[in-house]
């Protein structure tokens, strides 16, 4: 070889080597944390919600169109298919959600967005639908993990639901269930807001499906000791928001929700949470 191809071929090798070696590492902190940063700057968003949840022996879907502000919360919730239509303004109708469904009566009721009939065979309730939810459940993650961030791990760039992702996965084999003795007036929400694990999971685990009243005092109950064994998420590189998120225990996937047509901070007009509104059918 001439020593003038030898000397552009090692000029070559040492800027491969040095390009390399000066990329930034994707930290899984850090794509945390600005994901947590882009929900936290949300003021309103449009967005179409698929989901899959495990109920007792099987797993419901639905496919859902939300507009939500967060400040004052203000939401409207469609889902086409079962022709189920829920507006809600915080502070008005004593903070209950007006519900238009096609069953019989036929009629719009008036409920409470955590009552029995609104969380029937849901994972959570309306308050919790949207970004908001994927972000603490993150942090109960993080919280009820002692290695916290350390089991977080960063695959690479994908594409998910037509958006370039950031791939993160989370795993801790030592997930298990312990005893929990349940106190004065408690339910299943409260015991799992207070351990920060998750509410479905303590159902699942004692036959508690649609159980919203006080847990019989004195009771022993199994608990998770994390939120969950294993996550994975699917952050878009340009919005910085989960536009896929499952969570996995011991037995499998016990829910995933998959976002599209995201449109955030662009502005809802106020007669779009109004139960008058041209396209509503209250």
């Amino acid at each position: 070889m001439k020593p003038c191809r030898r000397y552009i071929l090692v000029v070559t090798i040492v800027w491969v080597i040095t390009s390399f070696s000066v990329l930034p590492e994707i930290k899984p902190a850090k794509l945390l944390q600005q994901m947590h940063d882009s929900i936290k700057g949300i003021k309103t968003v449009r967005v179409h919600i698929s989901a899959l949840e495990r109920e007792e022996n099987s797993f419901r879907t639905a496919n859902s169109e939300i507009k939500l502000q967060i400040n004052p919360r203000r939401l409207y919730f469609k889902n086409p298919s079962k022709k189920i239509e829920i507006l809600f303004n915080a502070g008005k109708l004593n903070n209950k959600a007006l519900v238009k469904t096609n069953t019989f009566p036929y009629i719009t009721l008036t409920l409470d967005p955590t009552g029995s009939l609104m969380r029937k065979n849901q994972h959570y309730t309306i308050h919790e639908i949207g970004f908001d939810f994927v972000d603490k459940a993150v942090a109960f993650i993080i919280s009820k993990d002692k290695d916290g961030l350390n089991n977080f791990k960063y695959y690479g760039k994908v594409t998910k639901n037509g958006f370039q992702c950031y791939l993160l996965e989370y795993e801790n084999k030592n997930f298990a269930y312990m005893d929990y003795k349940v106190g004065e007036s408690e339910t299943v929400t409260s015991i799992a807001n207070k351990l920060g694990v998750n509410d479905y999971l303590v159902r699942y685990k004692n036959d508690l499906f649609n159980n919203y009243d006080f847990v019989k005092s004195g009771r022993i109950i199994k608990v998770p000791t994390l939120f969950c064994k294993k996550a994975t998420l699917y952050i878009d590189e340009k919005l910085m928001l989960p536009v896929s998120a499952a969570l996995l225990d011991d037995v499998g996937v016990f829910e995933n929700y998959d976002f599209t047509k995201i449109e955030v901070n662009k502005g809802i007009r106020e007669e779009e949470f109004s139960k008058d509104y041209k396209d509503y059918h209250f």
